[in-house]
């Protein structure tokens, strides 16, 4: 990679949160992880990172080297004269770990959910049906890091192979953000592929991927989804504040 997008940007989540994400996003069993497919995954994701000059800690790296340990204690054979041997899953302090880390997730979002609805809460005047109908928006969920890598693989893996040289002049980190915020900045919103729409090339599709993190690192724009795994809506902050201030002029 040239040192033309070699940028840091911090990756909040850590590595629990990534196979929480993969066993979700798969539909997995926590109690019964195919710990050879989750480990494979999981690399890829590594691997992602690494490419995209992301900062990968050492808990990411902790846990990839835990991963391939489990997996190799699999593939060894089952001594059938120790019964203590028989009845130990390698897995099974890793999916107790997920699990109280999942509990943690699931309190933390539910005070999270009291504390935005507490927010809230104001007073207004009823509106008639037709107003009502006007005002209903989709309800959006945030989207984490490892979403966004997600949908930036998908887009990675249908660019053909390089058929040309992208030099320095041609394509910069500086260049992509200011080509997303021209997309976007007389529109509300627009689809995550749509970024990429214009891209021909996988050194394009990376630098306008990186050029996306530092617009949502620096809050220039915001990234949101319908549901779960679901399609990636790329927001813009500053219609979303002059709708806000029509609806509720001072």
């Amino acid at each position: 990679m040239e040192d033309l997008y070699n940028i840091k940007l911090p990756v909040f989540e850590g590595p629990m949160d990534l196979l929480l994400h993969l066993i979700k996003e798969n539909k997995l069993d926590i109690y019964d992880i195919p710990i050879s497919f989750i480990t494979g995954q999981y690399l890829k994701y590594i691997d992602i990172m690494k490419d995209l000059d992301l900062e990968v800690a050492g808990d990411f790296l902790v846990m990839a080297s835990t991963l391939i340990h489990i997996k190799s204690k699999m593939l060894l054979p089952v001594d059938e004269t120790s019964e203590e041997q028989q009845m130990e899953d390698p897995r099974l302090e890793l999916v107790q770990r997920l699990l109280e880390y999942q509990a943690y997730k699931d309190a933390a979002s539910i005070l999270k959910e009291r504390e935005d609805e507490t927010l809230k809460v104001f007073v207004r005047e009823p509106l008639d049906e037709e107003e009502e109908e006007s005002e209903q928006e989709p309800y959006l969920f945030d989207v984490n890091i490892f979403d966004l890598l997600g949908a930036f693989k998908k887009i990675l893996d249908t660019v053909p192979p390089e058929v040309r040289t992208i030099t320095r002049e041609t394509l910069t980190v500086k260049d992509r953000m200011s080509a997303i915020v021209e997309m976007i900045e007389n529109i509300d919103s627009l689809r995550f592929e749509e970024v990429f729409r214009e891209n021909i090339s996988r050194f394009q599709v990376i630098v306008t991927f990186l050029a996306l993190l530092e617009l949502l690192r620096l809050g220039l724009v915001r990234a949101y989804q319908e549901k779960e795994f679901g399609l990636i809506w790329i927001i813009n902050p500053s219609r979303q504040g002059l709708e806000e201030e029509a609806r509720n002029p001072a």
